[in-house]
Order: structure tokens, then sequence, then C-alpha cells
């Protein structure tokens, strides 16, 4: 079975399927994140109705707790929480990266403290594909190191030579049949870095591959930047992951430039907090302003949430402090991304990206939030 298949090119912009033992992934994709083997608020059932092809995992929570004993045991991760679909699992890297304090960055590897309890571990290039094999996930990433912003050219450029290592022992380590193994391109702000790493990491012909280093505080000039240099110099035949990023702005410049997939805690994290996307852009649903308002959500919106409850009653469940409310803004939200990968699908398929792309910024206005909306 052909891993990915590109169906059709509209310039930039790309349409493909990845195929898994676990179904077909249809692209360009958005990712919602199941860091500990669950979307927050979430049930499987609640993805499957809404044709969630893939979520992803993470191996470094996934490690910690509840442990490779009981994922063994369980037979799994896809057994484990009960999703019958693709899982992607990041190699845990970033979780590592940003304890600093608490960890120590060698060739050989990473020695950190786990942080919720001080233990002492150790992972290798090696030790996170058997992780990632005994989780049984469909598509696995190298673990990399994640230079943070701002870093120097000597420091992000010795950086991407023990990525670049690690990419080897990992390809070398992984034998699993039916789990791609995707390389990391990372590098920094920097253009020659970024080169680099793309020439280095596409000598090794992995299955897919990812831009890695972005959203760490550098800003979206800086994302876009690197997605700029990147993404349209990226194997054609192989799937384009940019990781961690995944608004809906940023989502439309990406594909633009040949992005497939996305994840992003950001569409959860704020319908946590009470805000959620619409047709012409965020809501804070929270506001005094809507205590009598009996329009769904988003009117324009077909999800459970905002065909059978309005922004009035959801106010109420927060001002309540019922978790019914975060369950029908995260279920919303997660329904909105989804609508809209399809609907930037269906544009690259009938040859009118821009089209749609303007169509959808008419009415979609980007607000900023205050840190109480993202924490």
């Amino acid at each position: 079975m052909e891993f990915f298949k590109l169906d059709h090119k509209y310039k930039l912009a790309r349409a493909g399927r990845i195929n898994t033992l676990h179904g077909t992934i249809e692209t360009p994709v958005f990712m919602p994140v199941g860091t500990q083997a669950t979307v927050k608020i979430m049930t499987p059932e609640d993805m499957e109705r809404m044709g969630i092809g893939v979520i992803l995992g993470n191996t470094y929570h996934l490690y910690l707790r509840p442990g490779l004993d009981i994922m063994m045991k369980a037979g799994g991760l896809h057994k484990f929480m009960g999703w019958k679909r693709a899982i992607l699992t990041d190699s845990g890297g970033f979780q590592v990266f940003s304890l600093k304090e608490l960890r120590k960055i060698t060739r050989d590897g990473v020695r950190f403290k786990a942080h919720f309890d001080g233990t002492e571990h150790f992972f290798t290039p090696e030790k996170v594909v058997e992780i990632q094999n005994i989780l049984g996930s469909d598509i696995m990433m190298c673990l990399d190191e994640c230079p943070p912003y701002p870093s120097t050219h000597d420091y992000v450029s010795n950086s991407l030579d023990t990525t670049i290592e690690w990419a080897k022992r990992a390809k070398a380590a992984h034998k699993k049949e039916g789990q791609h193994l995707f390389g990391i391109i990372q590098g920094g702000t920097y253009r020659d870095l970024r080169e680099k790493a793309m020439d280095e990491m596409v000598k090794l012909d992995f299955p897919g591959y990812s831009i890695g280093g972005v959203s760490v505080g550098e800003g979206k000039d800086l994302i876009y930047q690197a997605v700029d240099w990147c993404a349209p110099f990226m194997p054609q035949d192989k799937p384009r992951y940019l990781m961690g990023v995944g608004t809906p702005e940023d989502i439309w410049y990406s594909v633009e430039k040949g992005i497939d997939m996305f994840d992003c805690v950001f569409p959860t994290r704020i319908a946590r907090n009470g805000t959620v996307y619409s047709a012409q852009g965020m809501v804070k649903i929270r506001n005094a302003e809507y205590k009598d308002d009996f329009t769904p959500m988003d009117p324009s919106c077909s999800c459970y949430a905002c065909t059978n409850f309005t922004r009035a009653y959801i106010r109420h469940l927060f001002n309540v402090h019922e978790i019914l409310g975060m369950r029908l803004t995260t279920l919303h939200n997660i329904h909105f991304m989804i609508n809209l990968m399809a609907k930037i699908r269906k544009a690259i398929l009938n040859d009118c990206y821009e089209a749609e792309k303007e169509r959808f910024f008419e009415t979609y206005r980007f607000s900023e939030l205050a840190e109480d909306d993202i924490k």
C-alpha cells in the first residue's frame, strides 16, 4: 500500500491521502492533540462522528504516565484509549527541552527529570523509537533538539548537527512494519541551516518530513518565514508536516505554500477558556454581551453545540462552572477546524484556492486574546 498519494495540486497547495493501518487520512489535515491519550473533554465517538482520521499522542507524557508496562499490557495506545483510527506521536523532544533546568543534552541523548516527581530519565534516539514502537502509533517522530528563540547561529548550528546525527540513529533503530518515521527539519531562524537540514534529512529518505522549531515564541512572521524557506522545497512525494502550528490564518497561509499536516492545542485550549471560532472570527462566549443572546455560537455551523444550544446558555454554563460548557465549546472548535480543512481541500481540488480564501476572510477577523484566554 502506497503511504502517500498526491491527488491534486493547485500551484503549491496540495490535496493528498496518507494511507495507514488504521485508515486513510485526507490532506490537508488538522490533527487534534491528545497529549495524554485523550483529546481533552472529547470521546473517541465524538471524533469519529466528525470524521477525524488522525489524532496526536505525546511520547514524553505517555512514557511517564501510564508508562510502558501498562501500554504493553493494554496492547498499545489504540486499544488503551479506544481509538480505531490513525495516531501520530511526537518524540517528546519539545517537552523535554522545555524543561530547561531539569535536563542536560549530550550527543548521546538527553537526561531529564520528570516535571511532576523529579525522577531521572534518559532519552536516546533509539529509546524514543522503542517507546513509539510500543505505543503502536501510525506515524512517529525522530528525537530532535528544539532550540529556544532567540538563539545564536553557532548554537543552532551545533544543535542541528545533533538533530541530524539523532535522525540517522533513529532511522537505523526503526524496524517495525506499518509505522512510519518522519524526519524533522530544524535550523531556527537561519536560512542556511534550514537548507542544510533539508539536504541532510532528504538523504535519509524518511517517508515524511516535518518543519520543527517553530511556534517557540518567535512570532508569526518568523514562523511563516520558516514555511517559505522549507515547504516548497521539501520532497514532492512525501507528506509535509508543520509542527505545533494550526490557527485558521496559519493554515490558509501554510497550505498555500505546500504544507499538508497541522496540529495545535490552541483550538481546544481557548475553548476550555470560553472562546470559540465562528465565521466572523473568535467569540468570547463568557462576555456579558451574550447573557441574553439566544442565537448559536456560530449561526453558520452545523455542529451539535450550535444546532442545539445558544450563546446565552453556554455563557451560563461557564459562569456556574459546569463542565458541559467546556465540552460544547471544545466540540464546536474541533468541528470548525475539521470543516475548515474540508473546505480548503475542496478548494484545491476545484482550483479555486484564492477565491475560497478571500471568501473566508471577508467575514473572519483575527483578534488578539488575553493571557487568561489561552493559558
